[in-house]
This record gives C-alpha cells, sequence and structure tokens, in this order.
C-alpha cells in the first residue's frame, strides 16, 4: 500500500466534476489521499492504462464518462481486475433518463461550455471589485452605473449585487475632507445614484459597526455633530452633479438594488 492512499480519477471532460465530488467524500475520511485526474478520457486503452496503475499502486478509481460504451467498459474491467471503481455520473443519467422519458445528449463537457451571459456577469463583478470605494476614478467613466454616499450606506453590497446583474458599477465615498474626483461632473448624471439615509439610522449603523471593531461607540465616526456635516457634504455634491437620489434608510440592499434598475430602465 502507498503512503497516501491514491485516487484516480477519469473524464471524458476537465475532470473538474468528478474531483470535486471524490474530494468531497475523501473529507470524511482521516488522513491524507491523494487524487490523480486523467482528463478527456476517449478511448479503451486510456481506461486500460488506468486501471493498470491502479492496480499496481493499489489505487480506486472514480470516474464521469457519459459514453455508455465506455462507462460499461470501465466497470466490466474494474470488476474483472477487483478494483473498486465508482461511477458518479453514470446512475444519475440512467435515473434521469427513466424519469423524463427521454435520451440524454451523451456530450461530455456540457456544463462547461459557459455561454455569453455568464462571462459579462464575471466581469461585471470584476469591475465592482476593482473600482470599488473609489479605489481607481477611472473607472467612473467605464460604469453602466455610479453610486455615490457616505460611509455605510451599502455601496460595496450593491454594487456587486447589480454586478450579478451583468451590470458593471463603481462606487464613490462622499468625505467633506476629500473632493469628489472630477470624472464624476464630466459623465452622464443620468448613470450617477446618490445614496441618502437619514441621520439617526447612519448613527445607530455606525455604532453598531464601532462596537464589532471592539471600539467604543462614541468615537467621532458616529458622532451625530459629524454624521450631519457628511449628510449636508453629500447633499451638495448630489446637486452640483445633478444626479438622482435614492433613500436606503430602511430599505434592504435587495430593495434598493431593485429601486435603481427602474430607475436606469
Amino acid at each position: 500500500m502507498q503512503d497516501k492512499p491514491l485516487v484516480y480519477v477519469l473524464s471524458d471532460s476537465v475532470g473538474e466534476t468528478a474531483e470535486l465530488v471524490i474530494k468531497a467524500g475523501l473529507s470524511q475520511f482521516k488522513g491524507e489521499y491523494k487524487v490523480q485526474r486523467i482528463p478527456y478520457v476517449e478511448d479503451k486503452k486510456t481506461i486500460d492504462e488506468t486501471l493498470q496503475l491502479a492496480t499496481e499502486k493499489e489505487g480506486i478509481v472514480g470516474f464521469t464518462l457519459v459514453d455508455p460504451g465506455l462507462r460499461s467498459y470501465l466497470n466490466k474491467q474494474a470488476d474483472e481486475k477487483n478494483i473498486e471503481a465508482i461511477d458518479i455520473m453514470g446512475p444519475m443519467i440512467d435515473a434521469m433518463k427513466r424519469s423524463f422519458g427521454s435520451d440524454p445528449r451523451l456530450e461530455p463537457g456540457l456544463v462547461h461550455q459557459l455561454d455569453e451571459d455568464y462571462f459579462k456577469r464575471v466581469e461585471a463583478i470584476e469591475f465592482a471589485v476593482k473600482y470599488d470605494d473609489g479605489r481607481d476614478p477611472r473607472g467612473i467613466a467605464r460604469a453602466d452605473i455610479i453610486l455615490i454616499g457616505v460611509s455605510r450606506t451599502s455601496k460595496t453590497p450593491l454594487s456587486q449585487y447589480l454586478a450579478h446583474k451583468r451590470l458593471k458599477v463603481a462606487n464613490v465615498p462622499i468625505v467633506p475632507e476629500v473632493d469628489p474626483p472630477e470624472e464624476l461632473f464630466d459623465v452622464n448624471p443620468d448613470k450617477c445614484i446618490g445614496l441618502r439615509i437619514s441621520p439617526a439610522k447612519l448613527n445607530d449603523i455606525r455604532k453598531e459597526r464601532l462596537k464589532a471593531l471592539g471600539l467604543g461607540d462614541q468615537a467621532t465616526y458616529a458622532n451625530m455633530e459629524r454624521i450631519h456635516q457628511e449628510l449636508q457634504y453629500f447633499d451638495e455634491a448630489v446637486e452640483k452633479i445633478g444626479c438622482r437620489v435614492v433613500d436606503v434608510s430602511h430599505k434592504a440592499v435587495e430593495e434598493t438594488a431593485n429601486t435603481i434598475l427602474r430607475m436606469i430602465k
């Protein structure tokens, strides 16, 4: 027996699904295990070679093969060689065929044939991360939506939520000591959304934030005088930009996002 028990993972695609399932199973056992992935299996020769290795190394085999011929061959050969073989995909496809009353497509790798919608969503999420919290004002010109607001008005979670709708979102914090980026005044104001919040609600949120950080709630960050100063500066900024405003005082992120989606459409 090897120092680390060995599992061979065969697949007619990249083998990612099979490996994830195998590793999920292995997580239930103590000790270390070695997983060796063998992707793009298209012939019996590859199966024979893998089973020979499994015999020599005293390993087991897990596989996802949609071709019923290859699947049957592997099961038969493994049984003859007394090798433990785990058919991950076969029983599920067979059960679905019986339940749905239709034949499977039997095409490897369909789950990875990702469409344009998927890539747009990924691009939007990456955009939201890159241009979060005013990190890079160059994103303002490229954004579909620009969110502006004082600290703790849910700019970041809103950006991520809208990114899942395939919208590129940049967000910019409004702070009295810092001039808003000049780019904010050059873009179409219809792309800008100000996030307004009541002083009392902001005070509550910031106090809770300070407590979570292990700090006293008397810090300037949660001081009402400071909050009024920030909100006044915010009102001046949105008036100068000429953008629309959404009150987020008593709205969940999903509610605010849906309000913004209706506004931009």
